[in-house]
């Protein structure tokens, strides 16, 4: 089994996820308390997918995210670096475009999506600002961006408890439900360092997205942000 470190080497990540694949959603649901749901349909939501529009949807893992876009009528392509979860998603949905591909480097031409849209994936990719120039480049002018991660709960009494949560609670239950459950350590480990909501937003605006915004859900846990390529 494979544990990345906080250094997120990408072999090691994809790795670490190719040990998850085959469980990844229902450990998803179980460790969120089944507020998973809830934030992709945030995400549809802010996405506002239309048919004929080509949505970007990256670190698509098994392509659950991806299937709001789908029904609104969008051509969506699953983008993940990691083999394991896109053989998953390619045995659950045959007909979508999975694509192997670094969020570093991705395999698409520049201005090709109306929209672009990473969930819980961007904290994973070892440059995040290399990650968020890619998604620029291959968004096409008035073209927008909506990135779900974790962040930082706005109330300090809850944020306590989250953090206890997260480095107590989560892994003794991830070792219930996960193949892999030293993979869920790094998870823990990878939401603490990550930056706050108004971090995150300024090295949006340091790629070149403007009207950056963010909105938070669930008291913070999650922040969804978004942007628009000029």
């Amino acid at each position: 089994m494979t544990r990345a470190s906080l250094d997120k080497q990408p072999h090691e990540v994809a790795s670490m996820f190719d040990d998850v694949a085959a469980n990844y959603d229902l450990t998803n649901d179980v460790l969120s308390l089944g507020q998973a749901r809830l934030w992709r349909k945030e995400v549809a939501r802010a996405v506002d997918a239309r048919p004929a529009q080509k949505i970007l949807d990256l670190a698509a893992g098994t392509a659950t995210s991806s299937q709001p876009f789908a029904r609104a009528g969008a051509y969506v392509v699953p983008c993940d670096f990691s083999l394991g979860m896109l053989r998953v998603g390619k045995r659950r949905h045959p007909w979508m475009p999975f694509t192997a591909g670094d969020g570093m480097r991705l395999p698409f031409k520049d201005e090709t999506f109306d929209a672009v849209t990473i969930s819980f994936g961007l904290r994973n990719i070892q440059d995040t600002a290399a990650a968020l120039g890619e998604l620029y480049r291959v968004t096409k002018s008035g073209g927008r961006v909506v990135i779900c991660e974790f962040s930082q709960p706005t109330w300090a009494p809850f944020r306590t408890v989250y953090t206890e949560y997260l480095m107590r609670a989560l892994p003794p239950v991830a070792r219930a439900v996960s193949s892999n459950p030293d993979a869920y350590v790094y998870l823990a480990e990878s939401i603490r360092a990550w930056p706050d909501q108004a971090g995150l937003a300024a090295l949006l605006q340091k790629a070149g997205w403007s009207d950056v915004a963010w909105r938070n859900l669930t008291g913070g846990v999650v922040a969804l942000h978004r942007g628009v390529r000029d």
